[in-house]
């Protein structure tokens, strides 16, 4: 866990630096000055990309993982494998925007009626897609070589910049809509080449294939054209998933409430930070425990990378919901958003569940039993879309992240029977129950607090309760050792001072 922590730790601190500019651009500039039909614009077109190249990269990032090691050298040269993952997410590319160019009319047909807005810009999806696909497939190939913190800066520093410098420009008439679409394909078109000039300044990778490794090695080739041929089909459930309840609200309600819908989950997102970190320093070490056949460190790994991420995403939540009133308060507009305060909990829940578990998905992906991955992605995006379809009509915003929430748990229950029954590990220990008691304490106790103190001032309420709440939350998680890493990682910080 050296490296894990140490690459982590820093991956997150640029992570948070990320989430600071992301809160500034939110609360001070989108909220202020966009209308709540751009903000819901832009996220669309952001998912929907995103959706685009879950399906383009043809199971590329994961097989980036699970096959580096079996190619890596000692000189830390990669037989040409660089190259290969360039290729295959071109193919699917390809493939996939023609579908894409021959579903237009059912696709926009879909938002003709409430969100029309997004039907004008329909084809930017294209190129904005192809630069995130490669800044992600670049990315990629940098964690796996250990480098971590600069595409994380990247992703969660450069292109929060851009879209804040890009926010302001539109805010104060500098260019129009199309200029606003325009840059924020730009937008990640630049985050791509850096990536991509990063890694070639590392000099540990060439655009040269080497075929004498691949004649020698058939049965590695076929075992990847295998893994990656089954991703393929993962991908069609998986990539699907996540963004179901963004179209859903898009399509049913219209770009206004997808304005507010995003807000919230640019809310919720914050529980997941540690993790973007740790799981991608993890995966690669995870995928050397099966090439080296450790499942005592597999397990180990499992367990301490779950149960940290559970202590940390539990703590974020609990500041986020101490402090919801306040956050309304203080954003612009915040009685627009208002709205989805529910929405922000359940949703914050889903990313706690996505943030815990995620871990124990990523050790099926890289096991034999790779295949139930699909059945387990087969199950989330069909619960998704029927839950979203039931509970939106019924509960608005609330129903769409009730619909996540639930998928969620029943994705990870699967998943976690998937690990126990045929990995014959788990990511689950005493850690987890000891602070999700700690959590449930302390959420009744802000419930509580709020009920006893309906009259308090806003600032005053939200400062006390998270001064004794999550302070409680804290000694408790130390007293307790709920984790030793984290534990550690404080006592080497007071020995130091």
């Amino acid at each position: 866990m050296g490296v894990i922590a140490k690459q982590s730790i820093r991956g997150t601190i640029v992570t948070y630096i990320g989430a600071a500019i992301s809160i500034i651009t939110t609360f001070c500039v989108m909220t202020r000055f966009l209308t709540a039909e751009e903000i819901g614009l832009s996220r669309v077109l952001v998912d929907a990309g995103t959706l685009f190249i879950g399906l383009a990269q043809l199971g590329t990032t994961a097989s980036i993982i699970r096959f580096y090691p079996y190619f890596k050298t000692e000189d830390k040269r990669d037989h040409g494998f660089f190259f290969w993952t360039l290729v295959i997410p071109l193919i699917g590319f390809i493939a996939v925007a023609a579908v894409f160019m021959l579903l237009r009319t059912e696709i926009t047909d879909m938002f003709s009626e409430k969100s029309a807005l997004f039907v004008d810009y329909f084809y930017y999806v294209m190129p904005l897609a192809f630069f995130m696909l490669y800044q992600t497939v670049f990315e990629t190939n940098s964690n796996v070589r250990m480098r971590v913190v600069f595409p994380r800066a990247v992703r969660e520093v450069v292109i929060r910049v851009l879209l804040l410098v890009m926010y302001l420009m539109y805010s104060f008439k500098w260019f129009s809509l199309d200029g606003f679409v325009i840059s924020l394909c730009g937008i990640y078109a630049i985050a791509a080449l850096l990536n991509i000039v990063y890694l070639f300044a590392t000099g540990r990778v060439s655009l040269k294939p080497d075929m004498g490794f691949l004649r020698e090695n058939r049965e590695l080739v076929r075992r990847y054209l295998l893994y990656t041929g089954f991703l393929i089909l993962s991908a069609l459930a998986s990539a699907f998933a996540p963004l179901i309840s963004n179209f859903f609200v898009s399509a049913k309600m219209g770009l206004n409430y997808a304005g507010i819908f995003y807000i919230a989950v640019n809310m919720a997102a914050m529980v997941c930070i540690p993790s973007r970190s740790m799981n991608a320093i993890a995966s690669p070490e995870l995928s050397q425990t099966y090439k080296d056949n450790d499942a005592e460190q597999r397990e180990r790994l499992l367990k301490r990378v779950s149960s940290n991420l559970f202590l940390i995403g539990s703590f974020i939540l609990l500041a986020i919901w101490v402090n919801i009133d306040l956050i309304y308060h203080i954003l612009p507009n915040g009685e627009t958003y208002a709205t989805a305060r529910q929405t922000v909990l359940l949703l914050s829940i889903s990313q706690l569940l996505l943030s815990t578990f995620s871990i124990a998905l990523l050790a099926i992906n890289y096991s034999r039993y790779y295949y139930f991955s699909l059945i387990c992605s087969a199950i989330l995006t069909a619960c998704t879309i029927i839950l979203n379809n039931t509970l939106i009509p019924l509960y608005g915003m609330n129903g769409a992240a009730a619909a996540n929430c639930l998928s969620y748990a029943v994705f990870f229950v699967c998943v976690l029977i998937v690990t126990r029954v045929f990995l014959k590990t788990t990511p689950l220990s005493k850690s987890h129950l000891k602070t999700l008691v700690v959590a449930v304490a302390v959420a009744v106790l802000n419930e509580v607090a709020v009920r006893m103190l309906p009259d308090m001032n806003i600032w005053l309420s939200s400062v006390l309760r998270s001064v004794v709440l999550l302070g409680s939350f804290a000694a408790a998680a130390w007293v307790w050792k709920i984790s030793d890493d984290v534990n550690n990682y404080i006592k080497r910080i007071d020995n130091k001072e």
